[in-house]
């Protein structure tokens, strides 16, 4: 796992730019770094070492040294891609997945992206061309970024690469904000810097002479398929999971696993063979599962490495998690995936975990939804419209919430596993008149791509290209990076969700059970009260926190401040009224807060 960083430009001497901008990366990649820079390019890399520890540094080229590249990520299948590369003409210098990339494209053009299993984002330049190719993987496990400030093109693994160029322009993107309220993290293509983009999952661009191009060359599509029985498709499944651990275990390093008292990282801990697992928790036996994870690694036969993570010590490192995210992520559970790919880093170099299972597996409670309060939906919908309606001018209590969410339409109420502000909240809190009309200007086409689906489905889907890329593995990737480790995610391969993803919804979710076939296959390596679990989530006791004085006074303290975005007396309102108990505004208050401090640290001259 690596980070780089490159810019085009005309400029003559690039080499000090390009250093200084790859060290403020030097956290992907400690071990070491290289360049290459000419009359057009500069390109910077960044070094963890994982596979060829010795011979796998970057920049690597090709035979005649017309193309180059550097690349962020794991290729599993990059020794039978190399076989075939070899028979086909091409000779290595290394034994790197890297290489196999390069010559992979000289030898397929694009056509290499399909034949990639991995986690990946990369950059090909052409010396003689002058044109960069450059990819993302097909999930977004790997994040990157680009930007055009004048005549200046760059790109690279984060953000904060960029801002010390001399042709880098820091301006805020205001419009960010109201779909960061909504979604608690920037959603889309558009980032809080005005002219940064991300490119996209499943994605790839070309640049060359000042014209960008982009292009899709990959795309989730669910399509049930009903000939199989349960049987059958349970083998199937159970034989592609194991496939996968076992691919996501190649290393020259050694590998563990996170372990937490939910079903997908037990088997993964379970199912890899590992000799160590890592967690995290808190005082309150609540908000903790170092018992059951201490307990399972003995009944596996590994070690569990945990440790307690102190309400001081959590805001004491946010802003400097906050400096690494690049952007704001008001998901609390990012700063306790902080600690524990710490913890990690600390004994391994490469961790397994569970991201994914849930969105192809259908494990979020949320997707039960249409089935237990079915006899509520025979009721007509402009019923239930109305009724919601009614319903929302009343205080919030559990009973009133139920007729509140149940008068919307699923487009209205759904943009993935948090949803913190409405858009008549969002209108109530921000100083300034919205610029956008809200969440749905970025859901609407993707529910349009599956409107012919069911409900569970239709919520997949906007998992998958909204909360997977934005939040679960957004933070995966920066915490972890943070830290110097590399996490994979066996869940997210693509043999086992291309096949996944004809799984008809009944083997996925009914009244009784989320992640129905996954959990079954798990019964085998589980005990049933690790397999059958409820979702939790990764439990942090922010809400708890938040009642307390000291808390509430620092957040109160950023609160008041003079900000130019939200009306005070509003969102004190929140927090005063979460401390009195009247409302639990925990999340909308952490939203908030985050913001702010994240504002402070890279536009208001804060520290970390």
């Amino acid at each position: 796992m690596c980070g780089f960083v490159g810019y085009i430009n005309k400029e003559k001497d690039k080499k000090d730019n390009i250093k200084k901008m790859a060290d403020l990366i030097a956290h992907r990649g400690p071990d070491s770094e290289g360049y290459y820079c000419d009359e057009n390019v500069a390109l910077g890399f960044r070094r963890l070492s994982i596979i060829d520890l010795k011979g796998g540094s970057q920049p690597i080229y090709n035979e005649d040294s017309t193309k180059v590249i550097v690349f962020n990520g794991e290729i599993y299948n990059f020794q039978e891609l190399k076989e075939d590369l070899i028979q086909k003409g091409h000779n290595f210098k290394t034994n790197t997945d890297t290489e196999v990339i390069l010559h992979g494209y000289e030898e397929y053009k694009e056509e290499i992206l399909d034949k990639l299993r991995g986690m990946f984002a990369f950059v090909i330049y052409d010396r003689t061309s002058k044109e960069i190719f450059a990819a993302r993987d097909f999930y977004g496990i790997k994040p990157f970024y680009y930007a055009k400030m004048g005549n200046t093109f760059l790109f690279g693994s984060e953000i904060k690469s960029f801002l010390i160029h001399p042709h880098f322009k820091k301006d805020l993107n205001t419009k960010m904000l109201e779909y960061y309220l909504t979604f608690q993290y920037s959603a889309g293509e558009e980032t809080f810097f005005k002219n940064v983009y991300k490119l996209m999952p499943g994605h790839y661009l070309k640049y060359k002479g000042g014209k960008l191009t982009i292009k899709k060359y990959y795309e989730i599509k669910f399509d049930e398929d009903k000939d199989k029985t349960y049987e059958e498709w349970k083998e199937g499944i159970k034989e592609r999971l194991e496939d996968s651990i076992e691919a996501h275990k190649i290393s020259d390093v050694e590998v563990g696993s996170f372990l937490s008292s939910g079903v997908d990282s037990s088997y993964i801990a379970a199912s890899s063979d590992v000799d160590k697992t890592f967690t995290v928790g808190f005082n309150n036996k609540k908000y903790s599962e170092i018992s059951y994870a201490e307990d399972l690694s003995s009944k596996i036969n590994t070690k569990n490495i945990n440790k307690i993570i102190t309400k001081e010590e959590y805001f004491k490192n946010l802003p400097n998690i906050l400096y690494y995210m690049d952007e704001p992520l008001a998901d609390p559970s990012a700063i306790a995936l902080y600690f524990v790919t710490k913890l990690a880093s600390e004994n391994v170099k490469v961790s397994l975990s569970g991201e994914g299972a849930d969105e192809i597996f259908g494990g979020y409670n949320i997707y039960q939804e249409p089935l237990t309060v079915s006899w509520y939906y025979k009721v007509p919908y402009p019923i239930r419209y109305v009724l919601g309606k009614i319903a929302s001018i009343l205080p919030q209590k559990r009973g009133i919430n139920f007729i509140v969410r149940r008068g919307k339409k699923l487009e209205d109420k759904f943009v993935g596993n948090a949803f913190i502000f409405n858009n008549h909240e969002i209108k109530k809190i921000l100083i300034n008149k919205p610029r956008t009309k809200g969440f749905k200007e970025l859901t609407k086409p993707y529910y349009e791509k599956v409107k012919d689906k069911d409900e569970i489905t239709k919520m997949q889907y906007i998992d998958f290209n909204f909360w997977l890329i934005g939040d679960i593995l957004l933070k995966a990737d920066k915490m972890s990076m943070a830290n110097s480790l590399e996490v994979r995610v066996p869940f997210l391969d693509r043999p086992l969700i291309d096949y996944a993803l004809g799984l008809p919804v009944e083997f996925k979710t009914d009244k009784f059970t989320t992640k129905k076939i996954f959990r079954d296959i798990a019964s085998e390596v589980l005990e049933d009260k690790v397999s059958t679990k409820k979702k939790l989530g990764f439990p942090v006791p922010i809400r708890e926190w938040m009642k307390e004085d000291d808390t509430y006074r620092q957040i109160k303290a950023m609160f008041e401040k003079n900000n130019k975005f939200f009306k005070t007396k509003k969102i004190i309102k929140l927090l005063d009224d979460h401390k009195k108990g009247k409302a639990d505004n925990s999340r909308k208050i952490w939203t908030l807060y985050v913001f702010l401090l994240w504002y402070e640290i890279f536009f208001g001259g804060g520290s970390r």
